[in-house]
């Protein structure tokens, strides 16, 4: 064996769990939608993950609780917006309660379903609802990707312990 660093173990609570998580590097996505006529509707996500290839499917995690899903719910379609490395603010923006998440600064077009697609991100993914699923305090909500775009950014937003940050091999 190699290294000094020792495990310990320590009792499962909601601390102890929530810090061995956040060792745990995340990429951050902003995930928008915008139901026919009405105001679009956004959030931040770091528990976006690729399900599978055929069908192409993505999935990420939403509180129960969050009060921006059912807005997001309302529309036929919704995207996955994959930030880039210098869009932390805009992650910041879209994690935030009581804010203009679209104003400020935030730039954006309409998708092929009216889905906001942010300028800036490194990969844009429209999706259809294919599922959600109540697991515990979150919904899993599973994508079928209907559109690809991806951004001149090449290096992703990450989340770690509480901060964001960028990729460096």
């Amino acid at each position: 064996m190699t290294g000094t660093a020792t495990a310990r173990p320590v009792p499962v609570t909601g601390d102890s769990f929530r810090d061995a998580l956040a060792r745990h590097a995340a990429g951050v996505v902003v995930v928008t939608s915008r139901h026919e006529a009405g105001p679009p509707a956004g959030l931040t996500a770091t528990s976006f993950t690729s399900v599978s290839l055929d069908p192409p499917l993505v999935a990420f995690y939403v509180a129960r609780t969050s009060t921006t899903f059912p807005e997001l719910r309302r529309a036929a379609t919704f995207a996955v917006n994959v930030l880039g490395h210098d869009q932390a603010e805009v992650a910041a923006r879209f994690a935030a309660r009581g804010v203009d998440r679209f104003g400020g600064g935030t730039r954006w077009t309409a998708g092929a379903g009216g889905e906001p697609l942010l300028d800036g991100a490194a990969v844009r993914l429209r999706c259809d609802w294919h599922t959600v699923q109540g697991l515990g305090d979150h919904l899993l909500v599973v994508g079928r990707v209907i559109g690809v775009e991806i951004g001149a950014v090449e290096h992703p937003l990450l989340y770690h312990r509480g901060r964001f940050g960028r990729f460096a091999a």
